[in-house]
């Protein structure tokens, strides 16, 4: 009995000779890829649940902004591996290929399919969300042309001929300069337009911090040592408060940012660990090589 194994010798081509054919399964692939959407949609939707579940606004025992965070960057990390584990391990074993290096571009292949449906899904939920803040923005703006509308017609009544003319009366009596002679109206209106100035410019000129201490003493019937006292304390604490304004800011930002830095740190390890976790499905799933052997006729000896 003798028994005869097929080999298999290597073929070099000559230059300029036929390519080889292509060995890359994009049914595959497509398998693959879909299969790791799948999963991952899968083990985020269950994230959201639980992430629902330690929500508890009666007791007030609900996580913190940064926890959540921390909690759904490192939920999808995890889900992403999985499922591109998943996802390269089905791409490789469907190709067919009993070569590992093979079976790990078949991975890859679906790691970057599987990032670029990422992608398009992600860009499809940004557009939806700016679409919502535009046309949010948009009835604000239409709200604010309405009430602009209507301040135009309550200024058009006072903008009259007889109003105009009444005014430039008072200013030829003097009644414009001297705040004993001036109406509680008219030192009300200058008191509200020398404030404004001064949280526009941020200070108050020495002409018109007295200006505005005489019209409070007069508005108010206190000594001028009085008035400027006050005038000073409403400058103290307008000082604060855009001191305490630009705080709050530059924490924002400074939060901003962070969370931004770990949005992106995180984002960057889904796709690293994911790469690996596609490839090491696909070794996983990649076919071991058979040895074909082929049996000779068996021979029986002939009798004479």
């Amino acid at each position: 009995m003798s028994a005869q194994t097929e080999t298999i010798a290597a073929v070099t081509l000559p230059e300029g000779g036929p390519a080889l054919p292509s060995r890359i399964s994009w049914g595959a692939v497509l398998a693959g890829g879909v299969i790791a959407a799948a999963i991952s949609a899968t083990l985020n939707i269950l994230g959201a649940a639980i992430g629902a579940t330690t929500v508890d606004a009666v007791a007030h025992a609900t996580p913190g902004a940064t926890s959540f965070g921390i909690g759904a960057v490192a939920w999808m990390v995890v889900a992403n591996t999985i499922a591109l584990a998943a996802g390269g391990y089905t791409a490789a074993r469907l190709s067919g290929s009993a070569d590992g290096t093979d079976g790990v571009l078949h991975g890859l292949a679906v790691w970057a399919i599987a990032f670029l449906v990422s992608a398009v899904l992600l860009g499809n939920l940004l557009a939806g969300v700016a679409s919502t803040a535009a046309s949010a923005a948009s009835g604000v703006a239409g709200r604010a042309a309405s009430g602009v509308g209507s301040a135009v017609s309550a200024v058009a009544g006072q903008a009259s001929p007889e109003a105009l003319l009444q005014r430039a009366q008072d200013t030829l009596r003097g009644t414009g300069n001297d705040p004993g002679a001036m109406t509680t109206e008219q030192r009300g209106a200058e008191i509200a337009s020398l404030l404004a100035r001064r949280a526009a410019t941020g200070s108050f000129p020495d002409e018109a911090r007295a200006r505005l201490t005489a019209l409070v003493a007069a508005e108010t019937g206190i000594p001028a040592e009085e008035a400027a006292r006050r005038v000073r304390s409403v400058e103290d604490q307008a000082n604060r408060a855009a001191a305490e304004t630009a705080q709050q800011a530059r924490a924002a930002a400074d939060a901003t940012a962070r969370a931004a830095s770990i949005g992106a740190f995180g984002a960057f390890a889904a796709l690293l660990l994911g790469a690996i976790a596609a490839v090491l499905g696909a070794r996983r799933g990649t076919r071991d090589r058979v040895t074909v052997q082929a049996a000779s006729p068996r021979m029986t000896p002939r009798t004479a």
